[in-house]
């Protein structure tokens, strides 16, 4: 029996989010009769291009500027949450309920922050909400960084920041287990849709491997509906790189209104 890194970091909170995630990859490895290895001194680049990897998820932006070409697309998780639907997501634009800016011209030379410059529905559809409002290819006084969607959560709560654009399967997470984590917080606007994130494993699979892995993702979900309940996880649908074209689209509207830079 072959060991493969299995891991599904994406969204590892709250607790029964992580739980159910786990419970999940170990019925998928048990349908696909492999042993799973321990990936806890992988950091995520690491881990997407280990040549033991079975399965893992990543976020489309670098999917399509850093991985593009290096790992094969197995397929993208078809989310039925609030904002979530269809195999496609957003990101929420959220500020404090007491925040007497309304539109979203509004927060212009305001506080943003956002999770770090290589996430897609941290900055990337943020950026390309933005882009049409900058002036001077500016749109913000200042941009912490902050590491994580749920930190930046943590800033518009303390009032370290005015705006942060959150995924949109993170925030309907939280609503649901952690309320207090968005507890007063209000939607601005949403962003563009965007493909959710894709379930990749290593450029060497098959057409054939492909479909197994997805297949076993889904029969795993069969098998465990109180973890599709939980997950908001309806099915694994088929996906390839072609479907994440878009977020290059967005990136280059972006640059050519003046914004290449989130600032």
């Amino acid at each position: 029996m072959s060991e493969h890194y299995a891991e599904l970091l994406m969204y590892v909170a709250p607790e029964p989010v992580r739980q159910a995630s786990q419970q999940w990859l170990a019925r998928i490895l048990e349908h696909l009769g492999l042993r799973r290895l321990n990936a806890d001194r992988l950091d995520l680049p690491g881990l997407w291009l280990a040549p033991e990897l079975l399965v893992t998820q990543t976020c489309g932006y670098p999917l399509m500027t850093q991985l593009r070409g290096k790992v094969r697309v197995i397929g993208r998780p078809r989310y039925e949450l609030p904002h979530s639907s269809q195999g496609e997501h957003c990101s929420l634009l959220l500020t404090r309920d007491d925040n007497p800016r309304h539109r979203l011209a509004d927060f212009h030379n305001s506080r943003g922050v956002i999770n770090g410059h290589d996430s897609n529905s941290g900055m990337n559809l943020l950026r390309e909400r933005l882009a049409p409002l900058q002036r001077d290819g500016r749109f913000f006084a200042s941009v912490g960084i902050s590491g994580a969607h749920r930190e930046s959560l943590r800033w518009l709560r303390e009032d370290r920041a005015d705006l942060a654009a959150i995924d949109s399967v993170t925030y309907d997470y939280l609503a649901r287990f952690a309320p207090q984590e968005v507890a007063g917080l209000r939607i601005v606007t949403r962003s563009a849709p965007s493909p959710t994130l894709p379930y990749i494993g290593p450029l060497g699979l098959s057409d054939e491997q492909v479909v197994q892995i997805r297949r076993a993702m889904n029969q795993a979900l069969q098998d465990l509906p109180e973890v599709a309940e939980t997950l908001g996880l309806h099915e694994v649908l088929p996906a390839n790189e072609s479907d994440y074209a878009v977020l290059l689209n967005y990136q280059d509207q972006a640059v050519s209104a003046g914004y290449p830079v989130l600032q």
